[in-house]
């Protein structure tokens, strides 16, 4: 399927500003998380590695799930999918996630006036 795939952090902006936004700035780091994606239909399982930290979260496009921030927080939001973008409200910030040229964006928005706008993008290894 599309997002099917393993990817790494190629590179980011506005990384220590969002973190700092959603008071995280302390999680700073400087590896480069892979995030493997399976999906199967409507079905994704997500996965984000750092050395000593995996973290993982299953949903299914068009439903309410049950989700895990990445400090473990869980939260319940409905996931979506439209022209091939996913999008979910978590707690802290809006996500959203394609692909762009064969590369896995993902982009965070802190709300407000002063909201921070983080992007990610990660290369298919």
């Amino acid at each position: 399927m599309a997002f099917t795939g393993k990817y790494q952090l190629e590179s980011q902006e506005n990384y220590e500003e969002f973190l700092e936004a959603i008071g995280l700035l302390n999680a700073k780091t400087d590896y480069k998380v892979v995030t493997d994606v399976v999906q199967d239909g409507n079905d994704f399982t997500w996965t984000q590695t750092i050395p000593n930290r995996t973290w993982s979260n299953k949903f299914t496009v068009g439903q309410e799930c049950e989700l895990e921030t990445m400090t473990g927080a869980k939260f319940k939001a409905p996931v979506t999918m439209e022209g091939g973008k996913i999008s979910i409200q978590f707690p802290q910030y809006f996500l959203t996630a394609e692909i762009i040229e064969d590369k896995f964006v993902m982009t965070c928005i802190t709300p407000g006036e002063k909201g921070v706008v983080f992007k990610r993008v990660n290369k298919r290894i």
